[in-house]
């Protein structure tokens, strides 16, 4: 099975700028076996996207082959990133989410 980690963010978010270090470096400390790791900036990747309305930076998206496990946005502490990655990566339960998100989930799973 297939787990997508995915980051959504914008250039010019100056919280982001300074966060893709962080989600790049929790990312490489878990296990690579079956992990995708994408960092999508909203506006470069608008087509993608598509309808998806991301108000709040960084947004998280955790999805497997079948389901999203989890989507929304987190305070951009390492310990949160930390934390909801172990809870949501070893509980494959689906979340209550969006039909933009599980939409995203499928392109990305398509790409």
């Amino acid at each position: 099975m297939t787990v997508l980690v995915a980051c959504l963010c914008a250039a010019w978010c100056r919280t982001c700028e300074s966060y893709q270090q962080v989600f790049e470096a929790a990312c490489a400390e878990l296990p690579q076996a079956g992990l995708r790791v994408r960092w999508i900036d909203i506006e470069d990747e608008a087509e993608l996207i598509a309808d998806l309305d991301i108000e709040t930076f960084p947004t998280l998206l955790i999805a497997d082959d079948t389901q999203v496990r989890f989507a929304g946005p987190l305070t951009p502490q390492p310990q949160t990133l930390q934390r909801v990655l172990r809870a949501h990566l070893a509980d494959a339960r689906p979340a209550a989410v969006d039909a933009g998100f599980e939409a995203l989930a499928r392109r990305l799973r398509g790409s």
